[in-house]
């Protein structure tokens, strides 16, 4: 493609050209000869009218023409460095995902196609390693107590600890030792919603300390994001608490009491669940929330339901398997008294079944075939000793 002059930029025809490069249906600074290159991509940018200079170079715009196109006045305009929207205007909130995504993820100019869980051959992500997290993140999950997109003066994008760009703009880079696994909504890949909430709590707190805001509302404002996270089921209590754990942001005056009411919320949500798995499953109606003591001996410790005709304790995981439940560390002492009792139920002849309320939430029949399947098993089990039940 021959050059052209800053005239000629702002002169140009707007002609959407179909076929093999039809999405390329933007104002496209050409010289006085029109043709587009011959070469095709082997997928058009997911971004539409957002395209990078390498983008735009390999369909044979070099990059002095895309920054004399971009220039004020002219057809384009650079939303990031090496990233154009090939459009004048203020960009829309879908457009900005895009120009961030492109600008922080060095994506591939053709998806590379990869083996999938599922056995089929899949393609890699248009974006390279670029996950969107915080605000934006929470907003394409559809938070209600998140910002709206177009109100956020930056969108934050996880990218891996060695990437040597800055944030820029209205590009926000979050360097992270590992990235997780994105979820794709809208064709955008997202940090799932644990790990987006704990960035976006981790962005009020910097913006606290920094002294950019006086902290005054960001107390309320992680009480509504934890509570909506649980309450709508995006993630379970343990999942946040693990993430906000791993940003050391625990201990902020804006989510200790956050966490706390978090928890109970959590609890009493998954409570609700399994009163309706035992009425729904038409399984017997133990004893609700009791203590358990041997006779004239130490406590046994609490459990959510016990059968005592069959020796059947069922107890809530507040974690998820191969975590510790929320509120214990390894090393603590409370964690070994833990386990501790529960192996002490077991060596009495009392079977305890451990549900975490993430199974009751996502497969409540499985749950209650487990708990079927112990209460049938105890006329092959040995008696059980005898133990007090009293209320919790």
């Amino acid at each position: 493609m021959s050059g052209f002059s800053d005239e000629r930029v702002t002169a140009v025809r707007v002609r959407p050209r179909r076929g093999n490069l039809g999405f390329m249906n933007h104002n496209t600074p050409l010289s006085s000869d029109t043709s587009l290159p011959h070469t095709t991509p082997q997928a058009p940018p997911p971004g539409g009218r957002v395209l990078t200079t390498a983008q735009l170079r390999a369909q044979g715009v070099r990059p002095a023409d895309a920054l004399a196109a971009a220039r004020p006045g002219g057809p384009w305009q650079q939303l990031l460095p090496g990233v154009f929207l090939l459009r004048p205007g203020p960009p829309t909130s879908d457009e900005r995902l895009h120009a961030v995504l492109l600008y922080a993820g060095r994506p591939p100019l053709a998806r590379v196609p990869r083996q999938g869980a599922s056995g089929r051959t899949e393609t890699g992500s248009p974006y390279g390693d670029a996950v969107l997290t915080g605000f934006a993140a929470l907003a394409l999950h559809g938070f209600s107590s998140a910002p709206p997109l177009l109100s956020l003066d930056r969108i934050d994008v996880l990218v891996p600890r060695t990437r040597r760009l800055r944030s820029v703009g209205f590009a926000g880079l979050v360097r992270t030792q590992t990235l997780p696994a994105p979820q794709w909504i809208t064709g955008l890949p997202v940090a799932p919603a644990a790990r987006a909430l704990a960035d976006a709590v981790a962005d009020l707190d910097s913006h606290a300390r920094s002294g950019e805001s006086d902290g005054s509302g960001d107390c309320e404002t992680v009480r509504r994001l934890l509570t909506e996270a649980v309450r709508s089921g995006s993630c379970e209590p343990a999942a946040l608490v693990a993430e906000l754990t791993r940003a050391r942001l625990l201990g902020r005056p804006q989510v200790s009491g956050a966490v706390d009411a978090l928890r109970a919320e959590g609890r009493l949500i998954a409570e609700d669940r399994l009163y309706r798995m035992v009425r729904e499953y038409g399984l017997p109606d133990p004893l609700w929330n009791v203590d358990l003591r041997l006779p004239g001996g130490p406590h046994l410790g609490g459990v959510d339901a016990y059968w005592p005709d069959q020796a059947v304790a069922l107890e809530l995981d507040t974690g998820s398997a191969g975590r510790l439940p929320d509120g214990f560390d390894e090393t603590a002492d409370d964690w070994r008294e833990h386990t501790r009792r529960r192996e002490h139920l077991e060596r009495l002849g009392i079977t305890v079944v451990h549900v975490p309320p993430r199974r009751l939430r996502e497969a409540m029949d499985e749950q209650a075939a487990v708990v079927r399947t112990a209460l049938m098993a105890s006329d092959e089990r040995e008696p059980a000793a005898y133990v007090m039940v009293l209320p919790r």
